[in-house]
């Protein structure tokens, strides 16, 4: 038990002297836009297809297995209410996050882990180029912008998901539908939602750049980056939504 309190400590450490540098790093010039740029389009473009569907399927889901128990109350149409608050507030926050944890921090992880292994970021630092300024910054960057664009792509298409759901046992106009939807939220529904997804998106990209950037033991030293950055980001996701969930309900 020691041993592996020891071990956290060490690793929580690691990784807040691995985020001071960062905005260290952060305001200096010369910053890598094109790199930066890159970043985005792999992190957030790529990433769509998934959560396209994972969003659809968790708004589809969620209304047929609704409908039954508000059918009892007589309350079928508080559906798009429902189905929405749960969606922006915490569902497609939390479980676009995990699939961006287990998609674009493992890629990270073992994209720098092979670097490192293979000596490429030492080379870099002997051809005068700052590594950490070039793959990480941006790397955390790219995460802490594009995760909640994602985020809000899945509110979007899980709602959409939710209308196709509630039409499946009767005719609900599109328009009528996002109405009920939009009368049910408030600024206060979404703006906690949305602040924490910047959250997740700086502790992926910074989980993941920190396990690969200090990979060791060769090619098993890769994955063990990867699987350790999947895990890691997972776990500090749930503890993030745990700690903005109690500081809403304090100031909200």
């Amino acid at each position: 038990m020691k041993i592996y309190l020891r071990k956290t400590f060490i690793e929580v450490g690691s990784i807040t002297l691995f985020a001071s540098r960062f905005f260290k790093e952060i305001f200096r010039p010369d910053f890598e836009v094109k790199e930066f740029i890159r970043q985005c389009r792999v992190i957030g473009y790529k990433s769509l297809p998934l959560v396209s569907i994972t969003a659809f399927i968790m708004g589809l889901v969620l209304t047929i297995q609704s409908r039954p128990a508000m059918a009892k109350f007589g309350a079928e149409s508080w559906i798009p209410g429902m189905v929405s608050l749960s969606l922006i507030r915490e569902i497609a926050p939390v479980i676009t996050a995990l699939i961006c944890a287990g998609k674009i921090s493992s890629g990270i992880g073992a994209e720098l882990g092979s670097m490192k292994v293979t000596e490429q970021i030492d080379a870099m630092e002997v051809s005068a180029i700052n590594p950490y300024r070039y793959l990480v910054v941006t790397r955390i960057l790219a995460t802490t912008l594009m995760v909640p664009i994602l985020v809000f792509y899945a509110d979007l298409i899980g709602i959409y998901g939710g209308y196709i759901g509630v039409n499946m046992h009767g005719e609900v106009n599109l328009t009528r539908y996002f109405s009920q939807v939009f009368e049910s939220l408030e600024f206060v529904d979404v703006i906690p939602a949305t602040l924490k997804t910047f959250f997740f998106g700086f502790f992926i990209g910074m989980i993941g750049c920190h396990k690969g950037f200090n990979a060791t033991s060769g090619t098993e030293g890769v994955g063990k980056a990867a699987n350790s950055a999947v895990v890691s980001a997972s776990l500090a996701i749930f503890i993030i939504d745990m700690i903005a969930v109690q500081l809403t309900d304090l100031f909200f």
